[in-house]
């Protein structure tokens, strides 16, 4: 059925496919009835042995989606319906951003992949903070076992210079703060100027701590993880481990996209026509899951890990447990294998 849709989505420019994609589970999912009969196609069913803990937080299955897909929380009822076990929304910066031109999302079908040059599109920690306080409210008064836990992936503007990103990341941890349950820094996107240089030691290290000392601050601490590039050299991926134990970082997403182009089957014209980007997909999944190998064994297992890049099915989620995450977060396999993906890959696990 999917493969169907697909086609008729892939007809369309892939930014517009996908809210169209999300507006029509909008209309599916706005009743309880439309939401129940969604999960009942699509979701996994419940089971106790899917339940994973992490960071002190029980998750109904280990399955997420990833920053980048649900920018400004606008579609957590309907993700909710679709069975995921976490969402990460944003990435939030503290003023709303138009991001970079469009076309500036791109399939790659040959290689099952995405390139993407958003630039941190959104409404900014405001108005997301608020429509996140809103949904809140209304689960308050549901009686969900478990409920959907949040992720807050926060970024800086593309105006602000790289020596006051601080002040931006500490903003939208604030105002995010009282509304999701744990945060993801990110410094390692492609697509803002600059902003990959955040992930040299001395940067980082400014960042995290400044979080960390408001988060000591605050009546409940939120777990703090960073998202790091599957294009660090190893001494970079050993400046990483070593801030984390300084720091106490409460965990690693990796990772996110990639700036290399080898080996892909999309012939180099249309690669060139399409232009700068970040890489997602099956082409990542390898060199995600070897840092994820590597940083498992460097600090045997003392830093938790949420694995990301070319998940498609079980058997790739599985590969990224086996190297040492905990949970794993899809994106590009959600866009290529359609709205049952956590469904089949809590199956196989």
């Amino acid at each position: 059925m999917y493969s169907l849709l697909r086609k008729l989505y892939f007809m369309f420019p892939a930014e517009q496919a996908h809210y169209m994609a999300m507006n029509q589970l909008s209309l599916l999912t706005a009743s309880q009835a439309g939401k129940k009969l969604v999960s009942a196609i699509v979701a996994p069913p419940p089971d106790n042995r899917l339940e994973t803990r992490f960071l002190n937080m029980t998750f109904k299955n280990p399955v997420g989606l990833g920053a980048g897909f649900d920018k400004n929380a606008r579609y957590l009822n309907e993700l909710e319906a679709l069975g995921f076990g976490f969402v990460e929304i944003g990435t939030v910066t503290p003023l709303a951003q138009d991001g970079n031109p469009k076309p500036r999302l791109f399939r790659l079908p040959q290689d099952k992949a995405l390139i993407n040059r958003m630039g941190f599109n959104n409404e900014g920690a405001d108005i997301i903070a608020e429509r996140l306080q809103k949904w809140r409210e209304k689960k308050a008064t549901n009686t969900d076992k478990q409920p959907l836990i949040i992720g807050g992936n926060i970024g800086k503007n593309k105006v602000t210079p790289n020596e006051d990103a601080w002040k931006d990341y500490a903003t939208c941890f604030n105002k995010l703060h009282h509304y999701v349950d744990y945060f993801v820094v990110n410094v390692s996107s492609p697509n803002t100027p600059g902003l990959r240089e955040l992930q040299e030691k001395e940067s980082l290290r400014k960042i995290i701590w400044n979080l960390a000392m408001i988060n000591n601050g605050k009546a409940v601490a939120k777990p703090i993880l960073l998202k790091i590039a599957p294009d660090l050299t190893q001494s970079q991926i050993d400046d990483v481990i070593d801030l984390a134990s300084e720091v106490k970082l409460d965990g690693l997403v990796i990772s996110n996209t990639t700036i290399d182009r080898n080996g892909l089957n999309t012939p180099v014209a249309e690669q060139e026509k399409i232009g700068a980007g970040g890489l997602s997909g099956k082409p990542v999944r390898a060199k995600s899951t070897g840092i994820i190998e590597y940083v498992h064994r460097q600090t045997r297992g003392s830093i938790p890990i949420i694995g990301s890049g070319g998940i498609f099915t079980g058997v790739d989620a599985r590969e990224k447990m086996a190297a040492g995450a905990s949970l794993v977060q899809v994106w590009t396999g959600f866009i290529y294998q359609g709205p049952d993906i956590v469904k089949q890959i809590c199956k196989s696990l």
